[in-house]
């Protein structure tokens, strides 16, 4: 095979335009078959004005044409590596000052914005078959709460209705050995996430709730997740959970709100 070197101007454009833009060969493979070095391939790319491929774009061709392996894909992380790491962007988000706060909640609103309405349509749809679904079975916070609830051998009743005074109740959570009901608030109760009108409504209905509940003898356990789940923040939000149930059973306390602030 001729030196690349000793190639004219026409054959390297004709031979990167073939490797390089048609066969998606990285600037090194291409070196290795001619003998040279890739920053010298490179240079002669953005010579002739071929559009250099970015370091990201480069892995992802990588990645799809199986030239690279991906570092993560199908390997197990210990359980402990996980809470790590989950407890690692907790605090990152915690500590997070307002400016920088606002400056990513910005960022996820023009994304959305960019979006078409085919797209936008297809995200709300998801969104309100998760919501029924979570009306169902109960929110991923719930459902994890109960899991580690009946872990630590307590009796727990999920979605127990309640009939008082003409009203259905639906409580979350109830420990019928201690008289506790547990209400896990998500964040449509603090924020107008469906809008103004279904917050007051959410507002005004957990504040009845309360009322007859605690009327009725029912001791109740607000859960408020003002945050989305992560399994480290719920891990925090069970343990301040024991502690209530505890204050509840030992000193007689009959309404505890806890959170995941």
């Amino acid at each position: 095979m001729q030196n690349y070197s000793q190639l004219s101007d026409i054959e390297k454009y004709s031979i990167l335009d073939m490797m390089y833009n048609i066969q998606n060969k990285s600037f090194k493979e291409i070196a290795d078959v001619y003998g040279t070095y890739p920053n010298k391939i490179r240079r002669d790319a953005k010579k002739f004005g071929m559009k250099v491929r970015s370091k990201s774009e480069a892995q992802k061709l990588a990645l799809e044409t199986g030239k690279h392996k991906h570092p993560t894909k199908g390997t197990q992380r210990k359980e402990e590596t996980k809470n790590k790491i989950g407890n690692s962007v907790m605090k990152s988000w915690d500590n997070m000052d307002e400016t920088t706060l606002n400056k990513r909640k910005q960022k996820a609103r023009d994304n959305w914005n960019k979006l078409s309405e085919e797209e936008k349509q297809s995200r709300l749809q998801e969104a309100n078959a998760g919501v029924r679904t979570s009306s169902k079975l109960g929110s991923k916070l719930e459902r994890y709460l109960l899991e580690n609830l009946l872990a630590n051998g307590l009796k727990v009743i999920p979605h127990k209705e309640q009939i008082l005074t003409n009203t259905k109740l639906h409580i979350d959570l109830f420990l019928p050995k201690d008289n506790i009901a547990i209400e896990v608030d998500g964040p449509s109760h603090f924020e107008p996430v469906w809008g103004e009108e279904a917050l007051k409504r959410n507002q005004d209905y957990d504040q009845k709730k309360t009322g007859l509940l605690i009327g009725k003898g029912i001791n109740l356990i607000r859960v408020k997740q003002k945050k989305d789940f992560s399994k480290s923040r719920a891990k925090v939000i069970f343990g301040r959970l024991m502690e209530a149930i505890a204050d509840i059973k030992n000193q007689g306390k009959n309404y505890i709100e806890i959170g995941d602030e």
